[in-house]
């Protein structure tokens, strides 16, 4: 898959990025950190008019940008967003990210696919982070920049 920014650590090799990929990579960004901020606007300004959100794991779809801006605004809980990684190519383009939730983290993946310029299509997976089972710990190490 294309180009990988690596904005947290995790050790992936940062790229030569074309001037168009670094011109998504900051978009990509600040919708993020509009996200981080409550600007609602400027959060939602990355996608279409007649963009589609997908929830695929409540089997929700949100049509259209006031909608996706709609259902946003009107969730209860105190929200803050840190970009883990930003990879992607072309029309596709993924984030990874920690989104705490009145202080409980949810990992989030964020598959986002563009067309001119803009989010048409975006499908959000969330995960609760858990604890790894003791038979798996001479197996594994430890993820690097790992959140609580």
């Amino acid at each position: 898959m294309g180009h990988t920014v690596d904005t947290s650590g995790m050790g992936d090799q940062e790229v030569q990025l074309s001037a168009s990929e670094r011109d998504v990579v900051a978009r990509i960004r600040q919708h993020w950190e509009a996200s981080e901020r409550g600007d609602s606007d400027a959060e939602h300004a990355i996608y279409a008019p007649d963009a589609i959100l997908d929830y695929p794991q409540s089997g929700e779809r949100f049509i259209g940008r006031s909608a996706i801006q709609a259902q946003r605004g009107a969730h209860p809980a105190e929200r803050h967003f840190r970009i883990r990684r930003i990879q992607g190519g072309g029309p596709l383009w993924i984030s990874e990210c920690v989104i705490t939730y009145d202080g409980v983290p949810t990992y989030s993946v964020s598959l986002m696919t563009l067309a001119n310029g803009l989010v048409s299509h975006e499908t959000q997976y969330f995960a609760d982070p858990f604890d790894a089972p003791a038979d798996r710990a001479s197996l594994a190490d430890p993820i690097p920049a790992r959140d609580p």
